[in-house]
């Protein structure tokens, strides 16, 4: 079988990063949980963008009020307000209701000169990609269930990015699959210590990276949820526990 320089290099990048000590930590305290069953769980939330949140199944569900045809003006991102200090494990509960459409996390998020993500002397953000990865914010991001476009539906993949900029760090094969046979709730798990990132999803090993100590990588900062339109999807039991630091 040929495969196409873009399975090459996915099969490359995960083949490369997939071991890691981040996998078998053991995850400590609970330093932030989150229901996400109610409006009161999401009153200090920020929405960037045009979307609805409801909780008809005592879940977080989100989806855009624009049509997707607007392209980058129907998306948008969910902040959740707290900082989280590096070297932890974020997760949450997932199910995919309707698609095409995309999911990220947006993890360790904070201003380029360590501002606070949702400080008002940011530029102003409204869901556009470009916001997020050529303006004054530093993050890492994980997209996941990416069935947005006619090659993401084909091949999926989940990618762990770098912003600023589109740096694409490495790739995994994403086990979720298509609404119709999706059977959910799914545990998304993403452990983060200093330059090391793995990323699961029901406990399978997903993507897993590690960047060069000599560069200066993202630390602690916050997490916003995005979508692109028109995906609906819910969210539920948002954990964050503290890792001891990989040595």
């Amino acid at each position: 079988m040929t495969l196409s320089r873009r399975q090459w290099l996915a099969t490359s990048l995960s083949a490369c990063a997939l071991p890691s000590g981040l996998f078998a930590a053991e995850a400590e305290e609970v330093i932030y949980q989150n229901p996400l069953r109610s409006e009161a769980d999401v009153v200090r939330f920020k929405m960037e963008g045009d979307a609805k949140v409801a909780f008809p199944n005592n879940r977080m569900q989100l989806s855009a009020l624009r049509d997707a045809a607007e392209g980058q003006a129907s998306n948008f991102v969910y902040w959740c307000p707290e900082v989280f200090p590096d070297h932890v494990e974020i997760s949450w509960n997932f199910w995919p209701l309707r698609e095409p459409g995309l999911c990220i996390l947006f993890f360790a998020a904070q201003g380029l000169n360590g501002e606070h993500v949702l400080s008002p002397t940011l530029k102003p953000r409204a869901g556009i990609y470009d916001q997020y990865t050529k303006s004054d914010i530093e993050a890492l991001q994980i997209s996941y269930y990416r069935r947005r476009w006619e090659e993401e539906r084909a091949f999926h993949l989940a990618n762990l990015r770098y912003a600023p900029g589109f740096e694409l760090l490495a790739q995994g094969a994403d086990p979720l699959p298509d609404v119709e046979d999706a059977r959910p709730p799914y545990r998304i798990r993403i452990r983060k210590s200093a330059a090391s990132v793995a990323f699961t999803i029901n406990d399978l090993p997903v993507v897993s990276w590690t960047g060069a100590s000599k560069r200066k990588w993202p630390g602690k900062g916050s997490v916003g949820f995005r979508q692109m339109a028109p995906l609906i999807a819910e969210y539920a039991d948002l954990k964050v526990r503290r890792l001891a630091p990989l040595r």
